[in-house]
């Protein structure tokens, strides 16, 4: 079982989750209905639509579950609007100690807040890298571990507010 962690959202970023969450729970009498309705096509072995139905049924409960855990831990904030410092909602710009040429972008933000074009990367402000990054400002360089228990050592080169 893993910790429950604070989750930072955007209120924007919480309205659609909560306008998600609302109409999972609103679509389970539908579901319901038809898992019964296939249910009555008799021999529930060869009922494709019944297992179907089940399965559907399965993943909405699971969202549902996410969903209720997520907004239930929400820290619910204000997109950051200076730049320079890495806060969640910051897209930043990292260097990694030994390669200064190549730098990598991108969000500290969890995955549902983040990116959803799906053209940033997205790290947590819970991971080990994103939670170095936290409160650094541009210039400073953090030490993270690695999940082979090494430590890496990267350099903020900017940050700024990230907008959708």
């Amino acid at each position: 079982m893993s910790e429950t962690q604070v989750t930072w959202l955007t209120q924007e970023s919480h309205d659609r989750l909560k306008g998600e969450l609302d109409q999972l729970i609103a679509n389970r009498p539908v579901i319901a209905a038809e898992i019964n309705e296939r249910r009555e096509e008799g021999d529930l072995k060869e009922n494709g639509g019944y297992h179907a139905a089940r399965e559907e049924q399965g993943q909405q409960e699971a969202r549902i579950r996410q969903l209720q855990e997520l907004l239930n831990n929400a820290k619910v904030g204000e997109a950051p609007t200076r730049s320079g410092v890495a806060l969640p909602g910051s897209v930043v710009k990292v260097f990694y100690d030994g390669d200064e040429s190549d730098t990598e972008t991108f969000l500290i933000a969890t995955r549902e807040e983040g990116a959803r074009d799906g053209k940033l990367e997205v790290y947590s402000p819970n991971s080990p890298l994103g939670g170095a990054l936290i409160d650094a400002t541009v210039g400073d360089t953090r030490e993270y571990t690695l999940p082979n228990g090494k430590t890496m050592k990267v350099t903020l080169v900017s940050a700024e507010p990230y907008h959708s």
